[in-house]
């Protein structure tokens, strides 16, 4: 049965009130705007469900990632980010991009189980896996279920590098087995920060940590000795560009030693959820916001071409792109390339004998 709000209503605690149609439905449920204003207001709870996947690790082939293989213990996210790229993998179960992305939620229970498996197939090349390529492996109901920390008891246990990428503090939780992991170069936690305003950061992604919390993060890490960095993104022309300096500034005053940057991305149903998500909270700069990603995106909203579908092209593209460097030198980040390194793995328990 799908949720039925008013769209036209900010949901608190929500990235957005809509449920746009799934592309790979044949109905769609129009619903009277008359009714509408009669519908009683309830808080909106989140649904979690089994995900009995039969393998845990992704494999991609895209030439503009940097790795083949993704580990994701979650399908949804409820974090609630209004500009989500992976809003649209909830279509492939009968499901919108928009609300129902962010408050219903598939959960690996044996996703540690399955890692374990895959390691211990013979066939297995160690390699760096990336953990949250899709979703975030530190969500709200991380904190109860442990899924994620339970993952990198197996990356720890077989010494698999991971690199991970999150924009909840949460990830401090497990600076023990993080701090283990980085004596033998297994590990690289990368902090996504998308502005310094909290009130930007509430309307945008309403159940990420706030972000001072994600700076503390990268000062516990780094305290600790894990490498650590920080990736704006996704940079919103007209909206949150102006802030690139000063993120990257307070990162790299916390310890962060590298920095990447991705522009926003709006495929499919997206679009639709993040305009009428600036229409909502930024009705001033709607038009201009909208023209800007235009600009870069080759007149329209998005771009879903290899090699410039995260980067984005034309002039405004090259000076946030020469700000982003110039600033990285400054502070002294990106000096150098950080590698995991693949030589301590073990396929059984039988190589502790020769450690």
């Amino acid at each position: 049965m799908p949720i039925i709000v008013n769209p036209n209503l900010p949901i608190k605690g929500r990235g957005t009130p809509l449920n746009p149609v799934n592309r790979f439905e044949p109905i769609e449920i129009e619903v009277d705007p008359e009714w509408l204003d009669y519908a009683e207001e309830k808080p909106i709870q989140t649904t979690y469900f089994n995900d009995t996947s039969r393998t845990i690790l992704s494999k991609n082939d895209s030439p503009d990632i940097p790795f083949t293989y993704g580990l994701n213990p979650y399908r949804g996210c409820e974090h609630g980010c209004i500009y989500c790229y992976a809003r649209p993998t909830h279509e492939y179960f009968g499901l919108s991009s928009g609300l129902d992305f962010e408050t219903k939620i598939m959960v690996k229970l044996d996703a540690p189980e399955l890692l374990e498996k895959a390691f211990r197939d013979p066939k297995w090349q160690p390699q760096v896996i990336a953990l949250s390529g899709n979703t975030d492996c530190y969500q709200v109901v991380e904190r109860k279920l442990e899924i994620t920390r339970r993952c990198l008891e197996v990356f720890l246990k077989y010494r698999n590098p991971v690199g991970m990428i999150t924009k909840n503090a949460l990830v401090t939780r497990d600076i023990d087995l993080l701090q283990q992991m980085a004596e033998y170069n297994l590990g690289f936690v990368s902090l996504s920060i998308t502005t310094l305003d909290n009130q930007l950061c509430r309307k945008m992604e309403p159940r990420t940590s706030a972000p001072e919390k994600k700076l503390e993060a990268i000062a516990q890490l780094a305290a600790a000795g894990i490498p650590t960095g920080v990736n704006v993104a996704p940079i919103i022309p007209g909206l949150n560009d102006h802030e690139i300096p000063a993120i990257l500034a307070a990162a790299a005053s916390r310890g962060a030693i590298s920095a990447g940057h991705v522009m926003l991305r709006l495929p499919y149903a997206v679009k639709e959820l993040f305009i009428n998500w600036l229409q909502q909270h930024f009705p001033d700069r709607a038009h201009k916001v909208l023209h800007a990603i235009q600009e870069m995106r080759g007149g329209k909203l998005n771009d879903p071409n290899f090699g410039s579908r995260f980067r984005g092209e034309g002039e405004r593209i090259e000076a946030i792109a020469n700000l982003f460097d110039v600033t990285c030198r400054k502070l002294g980040l990106n000096r150098q390339r950080f590698h995991l390194t693949t030589a301590h793995f073990k396929r059984s328990e039988q190589a502790d004998f020769f450690d």
